[in-house]
């Protein structure tokens, strides 16, 4: 199995969660929402796999290109 880092594509604000640690993912499945310029960014999974780890919560700030969650593959 691999380990994938799914990072932020824009710097805003962790708006929503939508899965947790331990979670089957399906490609094209959305982890969380980012809230960037009053946007919202969906951080997407682009391979299927199960949800090891959520780095961020609710809230936080998070910059361009950072890691946001761990998934296996």
């Amino acid at each position: 199995m691999a380990t994938v880092e799914l990072k932020s594509e824009v710097t805003g604000a962790v708006w929503k969660i939508k899965m947790r640690a331990g979670d089957a993912a399906a490609e094209g499945a959305i982890v969380m929402i980012m809230e960037s310029m009053k946007m919202e960014i969906p951080v997407v999974v682009e391979d299927a796999g199960v949800l090891k780890e959520i780095l961020v919560k609710e809230g936080e700030s998070v910059a361009e290109g950072q890691t946001v969650a761990i998934l296996e593959t």
